[in-house]
Parts: C-alpha cells; sequence; structure tokens
C-alpha cells in the first residue's frame, strides 16, 4: 500500500478521517494540481511534517487546536508570557489553575492530553524568539507566527535579501552579512535549493479585522515590505492638559501615570509592558489619582490594556485566522490546492467580508532591500542628527526604530545607552548634518551602522543629502 506496511495504513486510516479523504483521493481537477500525489505517503509526510508555532495567545490557541485537528503530529510553540487572569476569557488551552505558568507549557500539555489518540505532540518552548538560533529553525518545514505586536512580527520576519527564514538568535555584534547561507542551502553555483526554503504564515487580528499572509523566501512579500500599511501606534490622544489638571476618565488616570509619574519616578527608564511589578505599580499610582479626582473604574485589567495598547480580541476573529494559516499549512505540506497568493484580509466590521491580493515586494523594505537603509530627504544645511533620529523613530515612518544608536568606522555618532555614554554626546543633537560631516562624525555616502531594539541585528545606514 503505496510502499507501507500494513500496520502504519491502518494507523493513518483511523485518525483524522475527513483530512485522510482529502489527501488520499483524486478529483475532476486533478490535472490542476499534477504535483498533488493522492495517497497515504502524502497522509504520512503531513504527519511527521515538523511545524513551529510562534505564540501561544488567543491567536496562537487556535493556531495549535487547528493543527492538532488537521494531522500535524509533531508541533512545537514558543511564548515567553505567562498566563495572566486577562487571558481566560478567550485563550481556551488556559484555566484559572494556570495563572503564572507558562503559556507554552501549559498550552502543549492541554493539546497533547486531549488530542493524545491522534497521535498528537506538542513541544514547548518557554523564552523569545531571539533566544534561539538559525540551527534551531532550520528544522521546521514551515513557521506560523499568532503574534500580537508588530515589533515581534518584524523580527520573526526579519532575513537579509529573503534569504531564507528569519534572523532570530543573530548575536548582536554579528552583521546579517556573515549569516546569508547558514539558513539556505546552495549548490556549487550559488542557486538555491528550493527544499531549504522555508514559508512563514503570518497572522494578526484587529478586534473584528484580520489578515493572514504567505511569506516566501525570494518569492513574496515579507512583513517589513507591508509595514507602511499599519497606522501609527495609538498612544491615547489625550491631550496632556486634560491628562493633568483634568482627569475625567480612568484612562486619564492610567495615562498620567503611564507617562508622567513613571519619568518622574523612574527617569530614563522605560516601561517594561510584560513586566508584572511595572504593570502593578502604574495601576497602584492611577488608582490613588483616581481617587484624588473621585473617578471610578481604574482597575487592574484596564490598566493592563491602556499600558499595552491593548485593542479587544474577538474570539470568531482569531479561529477565522487561524483556520486560514493551518489551511494553507495543509496546502504547503501536501499541495492539494495551491497555496495563498499572497495576502488574505478579514473585514467584519459591517458584515463577512474577505479580500485576497497579491502584495508585491517593497523596493525600499529594510530587510527584501538587504537590510540598507539610504535617508536622502533630509537637508544637510537645515537638519540636525535630531532630525535624523526623528525621522528613523517616526511611528509612521518605513523605519519605526525606538532608540537608534548610530556608529562609523570613525566611532560612536550617537549612543542611547548608557545614560553616561548618552550625555557625552548630547552635543551633537543640535548640530547640522553639514557640521556633522565637516567634523568627520557622519559623512555622506560613508556607512554607519545602526542599532535598536526593535531589530534582530544590525541596519546599514548611508546618507544621501538632498541637492539644494
Amino acid at each position: 500500500m503505496n510502499g507501507l506496511r500494513d500496520g502504519v495504513a491502518n494507523l493513518l486510516s483511523q485518525t483524522n478521517a475527513d483530512v485522510n479523504t482529502v489527501l488520499t483521493r483524486g478529483c475532476p481537477f486533478e490535472g490542476l494540481r499534477d504535483v498533488h500525489d493522492p495517497s497515504l505517503e502524502t497522509v504520512k509526510f503531513v504527519r511527521e511534517a515538523k511545524i513551529l508555532v510562534i505564540g501561544a495567545g488567543g491567536l496562537g490557541c487556535e493556531i495549535l487546536k487547528d493543527l492538532a485537528l488537521s494531522g500535524f503530529t509533531d508541533i512545537h510553540v514558543i511564548d515567553m508570557d505567562n498566563v495572566d487572569v486577562t487571558n481566560l476569557n478567550r485563550q481556551f488551552l488556559f484555566r484559572e489553575a494556570d495563572i503564572g505558568l507558562s503559556k507554552a507549557k501549559v498550552a502543549a500539555t492541554f493539546v497533547n492530553d486531549r488530542c493524545a489518540h491522534l497521535g498528537v505532540h506538542v513541544t514547548p518552548y518557554h523564552g523569545k524568539i531571539q533566544d534561539f538560533g538559525p540551527d534551531f529553525y532550520e528544522q521546521f518545514f514551515l513557521i506560523i507566527a499568532g503574534l500580537d505586536n508588530i515589533p515581534a512580527r518584524r523580527m520573526s520576519s526579519f532575513y537579509k535579501d529573503v534569504p531564507s527564514l528569519f534572523y532570530c538568535g543573530v548575536p548582536s555584534n554579528t552583521s546579517l552579512d556573515a549569516f546569508p547561507d547558514l539558513l539556505v542551502i546552495r549548490d556549487d553555483e550559488g542557486n538555491i535549493d528550493p527544499s531549504s526554503l522555508k514559508p512563514l504564515l503570518d497572522g494578526g487580528t484587529e478586534g473584528l479585522k484580520g489578515q493572514a499572509r504567505v511569506i516566501v523566501p525570494y518569492h513574496t512579500a515579507c512583513f517589513d515590505c507591508t509595514l507602511e500599511s499599519f497606522g501609527p501606534p495609538d498612544t491615547g490622544n489625550y491631550p496632556m492638559c486634560t491628562l493633568a489638571e483634568t482627569p475625567r476618565l480612568p484612562e486619564h488616570c492610567i495615562e498620567y501615570a503611564l507617562l508622567v509619574l513613571w519619568e518622574k519616578a523612574f527617569p530614563g527608564v522605560k516601561v517594561n509592558t510584560d513586566s508584572a511589578n511595572d504593570i502593578k505599580w502604574i495601576y497602584e499610582q492611577a488608582a490613588a489619582r483616581a481617587e484624588t479626582f473621585g473617578i471610578h473604574g481604574v482597575d487592574y485589567r484596564l490598566t493592563l490594556g491602556v499600558v499595552k495598547r491593548i485593542i479587544p480580541a474577538v474570539a470568531s476573529t482569531n479561529a477565522l485566522i487561524s483556520g486560514m494559516l493551518v489551511a494553507e499549512a495543509l496546502k504547503l505540506a501536501s499541495y492539494c490546492d495551491p497555496s495563498l497568493d499572497n495576502y488574505f484580509m478579514y473585514m467584519g466590521q459591517t458584515g463577512v467580508n474577505t479580500q485576497t491580493f497579491e502584495w508585491e515586494r517593497s523596493d525600499t523594505c529594510l530587510v527584501c532591500s538587504g537590510s540598507e537603509a539610504v535617508v536622502d530627504t533630509l537637508d544637510p544645511e537645515k537638519n540636525t542628527l535630531q532630525d535624523l533620529l526623528d525621522l528613523l523613530c517616526n511611528p509612521a515612518g518605513k523605519f519605526r526604530l525606538q532608540r537608534p544608536s548610530i556608529s562609523t568606522v570613525s566611532g560612536i555618532v550617537f549612543i542611547q545607552r548608557p545614560a553616561a555614554l548618552r550625555a557625552e554626546h548630547e552635543w551633537k543633537l543640535s548640530k547640522s548634518l553639514k557640521e556633522l560631516s565637516v567634523a568627520g562624525v557622519l559623512r555622506e555616502g560613508e556607512e554607519a551602522t545602526v542599532t535598536d531594539p526593535t531589530l534582530p541585528t544590525k541596519l546599514t545606514l548611508r546618507m544621501k543629502y538632498r541637492k539644494i
């Protein structure tokens, strides 16, 4: 029976019967998908394909469940968070007794217990995606990302000239140029072995909106290619005078604690939105301010939502996007149907509206262009180093960095941390780019290196001044 032993064939036929039926029988359109082999060999390949899921939150829980019920048995999951009480209303793999425990470990245990009769085994990893090197990611057939924030999704998509998967775990002192062949297999002539390309299936949800995409290295747009389609992050949009003088809403008190009181208490220290201690401090300060102004409604859950800019999750949206992602995983593993090319949108605000289209690769994408950025919009006579940093940090721009530090072969242009070193270089912020060029600090056309918390490795920057 297609070279399989009877025992194996019986096992395959007894589990995931519906999926097996799809993968083992022909259809009138077989000529349109001639790469598909409708057989138990295909079923066996799907069952043995090693799949990595990044994120075990609202979307990740759905993905793990759908993979387990779609014939995949060798599933791995990474998540850095622990279960919080606010997760329980929609992240259905968790229970009250799991609060404080690793999301990845709890989710894996739940699926393993529930789907053991299907031969499913989920392996958990508690940590950041940057904690694992290229060798770790090479073992997987494909990766599905169900992350809930843009920086993490950028990290999972960051690969140089789309060379293969992504550069998680690259040491901070290592250039991307040193890694182009670690995740891609090439022949003696430099041609890429297609089997070494790892597809990345990326999904995201926002209330009643969601999207799923198929990212194939060297072929499709990556996440950074579409970065400009995301608006700037929500910062509350509350006037500072209202927050300081006339707060009326519980959100006003929380924003004041976040933007004003935190800086006063911990100058120069950024709030860690994943730290329960930081969130608790802000909550306590906001609650005290709310009591002073007679405002009700400040609680820990609201504080968490305001600080992390959380948009209420809708379980049905997560389920729909997860279904799309896992369907694409099944198609890629079995060739039972052409895969998505390459972007799917769901718009559920006014009805069940969906759209698919091809998002083309961007010539200015930091990833697809080889992680080299050319800045040519600044006037060297008028613009200063501070203007350059503002351009790199513009939340609506193409870079969207947070705390960029810049250096050249000649030395440090500007450094953000530690505070003592930053102070030594702050005099440059008000200098024009021409003055810095004359001083030999940052010359036109000179290769500069930019590091930032949002980037898994370094970015090459070249200044090209406007001709006036």
